[in-house]
């Protein structure tokens, strides 16, 4: 008869990698902070979209000059670029390992 081997989980840390060993021995990419300006990135880029609603005309034959606004054509582009920016320092930024 067999016997069943039941699978261990090391609770070393590598010493390649040194990342923080969660429960149940997995680690994550990111750290705390990285998540926290995801969601930050994330939040500039939809309010971004949402200020670039909108400004079109009811009736198709007459033309609206709301397009030209500040808030579509100047705010709106800063928002989402401010935002891409904030993702990319997410997702690059090393996280601090706890030893």
């Amino acid at each position: 008869m067999k016997e069943k081997h039941k699978p261990t989980v090391s609770k070393t840390v590598s010493t390649k990698t040194k990342a923080p060993i969660q429960p149940h021995g997995l680690t994550l990419a990111f750290g705390k902070q990285n998540y926290i300006l995801m969601l930050i990135g994330l939040f500039f880029i939809f309010l971004g979209f949402v200020l670039m609603i909108g400004g079109g005309s009811d009736d198709p034959a007459v033309f609206s000059e709301k397009i030209f606004d500040f808030q579509r054509l100047t705010l709106s582009p800063i928002l989402l670029l401010t935002g891409f920016v904030i993702e990319i320092v997410a997702i690059m930024k090393k996280t601090k390992v706890a030893e």
